[in-house]
C-alpha cells in the first residue's frame, strides 16, 4: 500500500498540480455552522428547527441537486417570515470574506506558471458562483472540482480521484490543501500529498520543503 509523503518528507517527485480548498482556506467558509449560526442569530430562528432541516437537504444542496432557492424553501420560508428572502439571500453572501495573504500567495503560484492550480471544495452552485466572481478566483485557478459541478463531495474519494484522472497528473506529483484533517487523509490514501493550513507562514514553509515557490 502506499504511503503518502508529508510535507516534512526529503522528496525528489516535482509537484505539478497544486489543488487548494476554498472555505477556510482562501475565504472565509460560505455556509458552514459559523455562518449558520450567525444568520440563526440574526433573523432569529429556531436552531434546531432549522438544523434538523438543513441536515436533510445539505448534502443535495451541495451537490447542486437543488438550488438555493429550493434549500431555502424547506429550511427556512416553508412558513411565514418577518424578513424576506431577498434579505435572508444577502446576508448570506455577505458572510463571505477574502484571507487577502493566502489569495495573492496563491495567485504568486499561478503567475509562476509552474504549477497547474485547481479547487477541491464542498459549496453550493449559487455560493460558490458568486464567490468565484467576487473574489477573482478565476484568475487563480484553471479548474474547480466543486461539489455542485461534479456531484461529489469532500471527504468521498470520488472526487480527488475525479481531479487526478482529469488533470492527468500522478497523485504524487499533486498536492492538495486543507483546513480539515479527514479531507487530507482521504487525498493522501490516493498518494496526494497534502497540507492541511495553519498559517500562511507555515503553508510556505511545507510548499517550500516539496520544492514549491512563485
Amino acid at each position: 500500500m502506499h504511503l503518502p509523503c508529508s510535507p516534512h518528507e526529503n522528496t525528489s517527485m516535482p509537484i505539478h498540480a497544486i489543488f487548494w480548498d476554498v472555505g477556510g482556506v482562501l475565504l472565509t467558509n460560505a455556509w458552514d455552522h459559523n455562518e449558520r449560526h450567525d444568520a440563526l442569530e440574526h433573523f432569529h430562528l429556531d436552531a434546531e428547527e432549522f438544523l434538523a432541516r438543513h441536515e436533510m437537504v445539505v448534502s443535495s444542496f451541495e451537490r447542486g441537486k437543488i438550488s438555493l432557492q429550493e434549500y431555502l424553501d424547506r429550511t427556512v420560508f416553508y412558513r411565514k417570515r418577518s424578513f424576506t428572502r431577498e434579505e435572508f439571500h444577502n446576508f448570506m453572501f455577505s458572510l463571505s470574506q477574502a484571507k487577502p495573504e493566502v489569495l495573492a500567495f496563491a495567485h504568486a503560484l499561478a503567475s509562476s506558471g509552474k504549477y497547474l492550480m485547481g479547487t477541491i471544495n464542498n459549496e453550493s452552485r449559487e455560493l460558490n458562483l458568486y464567490r468565484i466572481d467576487k473574489f477573482g478566483l478565476r484568475e487563480i485557478f484553471r479548474l474547480f472540482f466543486s461539489s455542485c459541478f461534479v456531484g461529489l463531495r469532500k471527504p468521498e474519494s470520488g472526487i480527488y480521484r475525479l481531479a487526478i484522472d482529469t488533470t492527468q497528473i500522478h497523485p504524487e506529483d499533486c498536492c492538495f490543501i486543507d483546513d480539515r484533517a479527514l479531507n487530507l487523509e482521504c487525498a493522501s490514501v490516493l498518494g496526494m500529498r497534502t497540507i492541511q493550513i495553519q498559517s500562511l507562514d507555515q503553508l510556505r514553509d511545507d510548499l517550500s520543503k516539496m520544492g514549491v515557490q512563485p
